[in-house]
């Protein structure tokens, strides 16, 4: 961003030797190039924030996954232990 403001700063001094119309077109310029820097800047921002959604989606489906996963193996577990205890009663 700081590198972005150099070409600016000299623009900003070169304005005092220029026409009024040179001035206007400089500072047209300066402009369109703040707002290009400006668009160019949210639109990451909106990919990052995209792409932060996406992952932790990922992460949160995975971590229920492995819930599921461990439940269904307690139950299980839990079962054949029933089991076990019950033949051995017999």
């Amino acid at each position: 961003m700081t590198k972005a403001l150099i070409p600016l700063a000299f623009a900003a001094l070169a304005l005092a030797a220029c026409s009024q119309k040179a001035q206007d077109e400089t500072a047209t310029a300066a402009n369109t190039m703040s707002a290009d820097a400006n668009a160019t800047m949210a639109k990451a921002v909106n990919s990052m924030d995209e792409a932060t959604d996406k992952a932790f989606g990922a992460a949160e489906q995975s971590m229920d996954k492995i819930n599921n996963t461990a439940d269904d193996a307690r139950k299980k577990a839990g079962a054949a232990l029933k089991d076990a205890g019950n033949e051995i009663e017999d």
